[in-house]
């Protein structure tokens, strides 16, 4: 073999990679677009549901909280929040009307928003849908 680097060394080179990582890009992409299927669920999406996205995004949760990793990291993770509560919509509605107005001196906690009893069951269902979603284990354990 030469010793020398030659210009058409490094086109070869320059050629070979830039078609190897095309192939990657495109191998990934068909698996991508394969897999996403698999895991919609986006029959379970109810105008109950829509309308707990709106509430969640109205009253701006991921300020606070992380839902499925994205969001603030001052409030507990969400996306969980329906298996951790015991699969129970019921559950989730009775601890939000439970915070106190003012909320609790001397340590984060969170607001009272007042919610209708609509909205209030529009969010259990929200978060119930979300905690239905294939995240391939995330979040890793049931705290969030």
């Amino acid at each position: 073999m030469s010793e020398v680097f030659t210009k058409s060394m490094a086109r070869n080179i320059y050629y070979g990679g830039s078609a190897f990582f095309i192939l990657l890009f495109l191998a990934l992409t068909f698996d991508t677009a394969s897999e996403v299927p698999k895991r919609d669920n986006h029959e379970a999406i109810t105008e109950q549901v829509a309308l707990g996205k709106k509430v969640w995004e109205e009253n701006n949760c991921i300020g606070c909280h992380t839902l499925l990793g994205e969001g603030a990291y001052f409030a507990p993770e969400l996306g969980n929040v329906y298996t951790r509560f015991g699969e129970s919509t019921e559950a989730i509605i009775g601890f939000i009307q439970s915070r106190p107005v003012e909320g609790i001196p001397g340590r984060r906690s969170m607001p009272q928003f007042n919610l209708s009893d609509e909205e209030l069951q529009a969010i259990a269902q929200f978060l119930k849908y979300v905690n239905g979603i294939n995240t391939s284990g995330w979040p890793p354990n049931i705290q969030g």
